[in-house]
């Protein structure tokens, strides 16, 4: 099993930076390929995801904003946001799974609950 725990969401002006981080844990966590999901509504978008290697991808959105990187000393997965708008608001969730491929098309195993962040004009 593996749990996701995470942390630094919150409320900024337009403009700002937040970074978020994800904990991992459990007997299967360490090397997973992970990833960052947005929910805002209905809509869940993929932010960001990062295979075993290291290799990341971004959603088109992001457009050199984000900045996605495992360490995997810590177990962590932070995810730096910069130049933030307000259509970033959403809620933020964490995800993991062996396969990367499924975190590409939206359906990993393992999910965190979720950290709000606000973007405020």
């Amino acid at each position: 099993q593996v749990r996701l725990v995470e942390s630094g969401g919150g409320s900024v002006q337009a403009g700002g930076s937040l970074r978020l981080s994800c904990a991992a844990s459990g007997n299967s966590a360490s090397n997973l390929p992970m990833g960052w999901f947005r929910q805002a509504g209905k809509v869940r978008e993929r932010v960001a995801t990062i295979d075993s290697r290291g290799i990341a991808s971004y959603g088109d959105f992001v457009k050199g904003r984000f900045t996605i990187y495992k360490d995997n000393a810590q177990n962590t997965l932070p995810l730096q946001m910069d130049s933030l708008k307000p259509e970033d608001t959403a809620m933020y969730y964490c995800a993991a799974d062996p396969a990367i491929e499924r975190l590409w098309i939206g359906e990993p195993a393992y999910w965190g609950q979720g950290t709000p962040v606000t973007v405020s004009s």
